[in-house]
This record gives structure tokens, C-alpha cells and sequence, in this order.
């Protein structure tokens, strides 16, 4: 496979988005809501759940995408792609034990989210102008 860790976070991101996906179907179900959230504060938070998967997921596989293309560093790359999976799993979680006023878990699935996507953006500029600029 040609961009392997780029594969497995894209298919990781793709499960998490269904499982997502099935709990907001799930929620709308039981509270018989077609569009929007309703008044149902647990359907919101599903959907922005789901919302901030797919908001994030993007930009990050293609970051990835094009670090592997780049050749870069193969152990680095997996360890931040790794800590945006990781994140994105403790931001569910978190979310979901907001709802009783316990925020570490989605505290900590934003902030390891904001590393490795800044990471993987400052890694790609810095071989854009090392690489890019200096021949």
C-alpha cells in the first residue's frame, strides 16, 4: 500500500463517523425529530459530535496524505496521526460525560486534536520551505 498511514487513519475516521452517524439516527428516532435538533439537547450534542468528526477528519487525513507523499519521517507521522485518532475517541467519550459536568476527557481529545493537526500543518510548511523554496 502506497500511503498506509494515511489508509488505516481515513478507514479509522470512517468508522468513527458511522458509529457517530448511527447515534444521531438512533437519537432522531427516539425523539421523532426529522430536521435540526428540536428541543432535544441530547440530539444536539450528538450531532455536534458528529459535526466536529467530520470537520476535523478531513484536513487532517489530507495533512497526513501529504506528508507520506512527501516521504516524510514514517514513525513521526503514525505517532500524530495516532494522537488525532486517539483524540478524536477522547472528545466522544468526553462529550458524552459533559453532559454530568465532567469535561477531561473532551478537554483533552481538543487539545491533543489541536496538537497533531498543528503539527501535522507546521511539519508540511516547513517542508514546503525547506524542500520547495531552497532548490
Amino acid at each position: 500500500m502506497t500511503l498506509p498511514v494515511t489508509a488505516l487513519t481515513a478507514a479509522i475516521c470512517a468508522l468513527l463517523l458511522i458509529f457517530t452517524m448511527f447515534r444521531v439516527i438512533g437519537q432522531r428516532i427516539r425523539t421523532e425529530t426529522v430536521f435540526g435538533a428540536g428541543d432535544d439537547e441530547t440530539l444536539d450534542m450528538v450531532r455536534g459530535i458528529h459535526a466536529n468528526l467530520a470537520e476535523n477528519a478531513p484536513i487532517a487525513i489530507l495533512l497526513i496524505g501529504l506528508l507520506e507523499l512527501a516521504n516524510a519521517h514514517h514513525w513521526t507521522l503514525t505517532g500524530l496521526a495516532g494522537l488525532f485518532l486517539v483524540s478524536r475517541v477522547l472528545h466522544i467519550i468526553g462529550m458524552y460525560q459533559s453532559q454530568a459536568g465532567k469535561l477531561r476527557f473532551r478537554q483533552a481529545g481538543v487539545l491533543g486534536t489541536t496538537i497533531a493537526i498543528v503539527g501535522l500543518a507546521g511539519w508540511t510548511l516547513y517542508l514546503f520551505v525547506t524542500v520547495n523554496l531552497a532548490s
